[in-house]
């Protein structure tokens, strides 16, 4: 039997990760309507796999289809945040569990060598340097825990968050608040204490919520 010849990467996926990274770096803010059109014509592309992308993107949760409306970077409502953060309170928490009775010294250098980075950009008020850091010390936990199955849903849930992380690291006292989270986290790890490091990463996501929360009733009183 002759091997059938791997085929590139299609098309749409392509198109699908260029425009995850617009969402991402909120060049598309939520709410935005996806303009076919002009994407077709800068792309250079049909309306074939750009379709095709937008379904991509679809079942990530990244942008909603809305028949007869077109195509919309999706909103994050109140509720959704209320019902996405305990869920990756909870799976984060699990991770950091498993990663604990996994973890080895070269494994737990490196996480110490990524929250000496978080220190000096949050001393620095480096917010989407921290931001970018602190997505690597969760990806490396996630990563430690040896655990495919959580560690795929958990990024799932953080593409979805991406559309709003970034806002609590803004409000005042959360940037240090998160730093010191972290070192609770690292502090476990480090003891081999896999249950502290459960209950601290639980804290440290709702903690998350709980400054967006805080920051939203701040607003209201202002208006």
């Amino acid at each position: 039997m002759v091997p059938r010849r791997i085929a590139q990467t299609a098309l749409y996926q392509e198109v699908a990760e260029r425009l995850r990274q617009r969402i991402f770096a909120h060049e598309l803010t939520p709410g935005t309507r996806i303009d076919e059109q002009v994407l077709t014509v800068d792309y250079g592309i049909s309306r074939t796999p750009l379709r095709e992308a937008l379904k991509v993107l679809a079942a990530e949760g990244l942008v909603t289809l809305k028949p007869r409306r077109g195509c919309f970077v999706t909103e994050i409502s109140d509720q959704d945040l209320d019902e996405i953060f305990p869920l990756m309170a909870m799976l984060e928490g699990r991770c950091a569990q498993e990663a604990t009775g996994r973890a080895q010294p070269e494994q737990i250098a490196r996480l110490e060598a990524i929250h000496r980075q978080l220190e000096r950009f949050a001393g620095n008020n480096q917010i989407e340097r921290f931001f970018l850091a602190n997505q690597e010390f969760h990806a490396r936990i996630q990563e430690m825990s040896g655990n495919r199955w959580l560690q795929q849903v958990i990024q799932d849930l953080r593409k979805v968050l991406k559309l709003t992380r970034l806002f609590s690291l803004r409000i005042d006292g959360r940037l240090q608040q998160s730093l010191a989270e972290h070192a609770a986290i690292l502090a476990a790890i480090k003891a081999g204490d896999g249950m502290r490091a459960q209950s601290m990463m639980h804290d440290h996501i709702l903690s998350g919520r709980q400054a967006l929360a805080r920051n939203a009733t701040a607003e209201e009183s202002i208006c």
